[in-house]
């Protein structure tokens, strides 16, 4: 969330900002937060004077009653009766008057980096990374979803009848597999200085608000009603609110951590054979990285957890590109973001498997993160996360590249976690 003393001191950089991401009523919005914030200002200082007015009074009314004049006081005390009515009725003005500009505020996106191109869609976004060279099948070659069913290590079916289409149920050496890349990747992240925790799947409205899913993705999340809690699109969710309304020393960053969690997402009006498979599902495995950083040092983090992320990739030996998104492809809570895409040659597109992104202090804003400086002053830290990284679409790509005529290659990096090196 946007500050509303930054948006003031720099009204012509987020109107701009807005432009750039094709954010409708800018103008109209900016102006907008800046009135309420006014008329929260002038409320308060209405009710600070009528307080600090009625506390005199009845300080004055005291002394009356010690002095002998009950006549006085009691003037008095109908003018503070007043007065409380008064101060009353501002504080409910006030509060409207806070919820009103902070729900505005929550409408509004993140302003992007000036690393961020121009553009409308994924169409506009840059590639500026590909590595590795795309393997040529053999005649015959089919897609994850032909191949899962002739070597029985994914049941979409079975998956439909326990809960619903994008739900699969891994099976032998699938399942083996899965487990052995997110084992991987943990291991990976591990011997990068990321700390493995391990949190709840579960999370409540103030966790979902922090980080930026609510209000803006309500509509995505499985939500409980009777206990108000929602599951987790990703673990950059519970991890990132382990730092809510915390003040840490400036010596604590980098702060790193890394999670393994399943994701549940409901994909609201996703279909096609596009989403064919694994290549969209409610539930999935991820493995994720999340950072706090210094302001300073934030944008060289970036880098390196892009760096990380190409480093596991290559150890898979998976030919992929790194994609800057465009303005009008960013995440609502994002500055910068990398999408890393694998290319499945048996699908003959590029499949996206991992975001990872910058988003400066809007998070931490919402969160109420902060850090102590150097002159004792507390200010707002930045947040980063990755994906490193999300399993279904690696493991397509993984089946559908490494596929032979008698059966499919395991990576090399895997064969120790698997404890087999194919699948046949």
């Amino acid at each position: 969330m946007l500050q509303v003393q930054y948006i003031k001191d720099n009204r012509e950089i987020v109107l701009n900002g807005l432009e750039k991401r094709n954010f409708k009523n800018a103008l109209e919005t900016i102006d907008t937060v800046i009135a309420h914030d006014e008329n929260r200002k002038a409320t308060q200082a209405k009710l600070d004077a009528t307080l600090a007015e009625s506390n005199k009074l009845s300080k004055e009314i005291g002394m009356l009653f010690k002095s002998g004049e009950p006549q006085k006081a009691g003037l008095l005390k109908e003018k503070t009766a007043v007065l409380k009515e008064e101060s009353k009725l501002l504080s409910e003005q006030l509060t409207n008057a806070a919820t009103s500009l902070q729900e505005l505020l929550y409408t509004i996106p993140n302003i992007p980096n000036e690393l961020v191109p121009a553009g409308t869609s994924e169409e506009d976004n840059e590639v500026v990374f590909e590595h590795g060279t795309i393997p040529e099948l053999y005649e015959g070659a089919e897609p994850h979803w032909e191949l899962v069913k002739k070597y029985d290590i994914i049941d979409f079916e079975l998956g439909n009848k326990i809960s619903a289409a994008g739900f699969p149920v891994y099976k032998g050496k699938g399942a083996r597999l899965q487990r052995a890349l997110i084992n991987f990747f943990l291991d990976q992240n591990t011997a990068a200085g990321y700390n493995e925790v391990q949190p709840p799947y579960l999370v409540n409205e103030a966790s979902g608000v922090a980080t930026g899913q609510l209000p803006d993705k309500e509509g995505q999340m499985y939500h409980d009603a009777k206990d108000d809690l929602y599951l987790i699109p990703t673990a950059e969710v519970p991890v990132t609110n382990m730092y809510r309304n915390v003040v840490q020393k400036e010596s604590d960053f980098p702060i790193c951590n890394t999670a393994y969690t399943p994701c549940f997402r409901r994909e609201a009006g996703s279909y096609g054979a596009h989403v064919r498979g694994l290549n969209r599902l409610h539930q999935f495995d991820k493995v994720e990285i999340v950072r706090l950083e210094l302001p300073e040092n934030s944008y060289e983090a970036l880098d390196g957890m892009v760096a990380h992320v190409k480093n596991i990739l290559e150890a898979l030996g998976l030919p992929y590109r790194i994609l800057k998104l465009c303005a009008g492809d960013l995440g609502f809570t994002s500055a910068l973001t990398y999408d890393f895409e694998i290319y499945s040659t048996a699908q003959q597109k590029w499949l996206e498997v991992s975001s990872v992104s910058n988003f400066e202090t809007f998070q931490a804003n919402r969160l109420k993160l902060r850090y102590k400086n150097s002159d004792g002053k507390n200010q707002l830290a930045h947040t980063l996360n990755g994906s490193a990284l999300a399993l279904p679409r690696i493991l397509a790509g993984l089946l559908e590249n490494f596929q032979t005529e008698d059966g499919i290659a395991i990576p090399e990096v895997l064969v120790p976690y698997t404890g087999f090196d194919k699948i046949d």
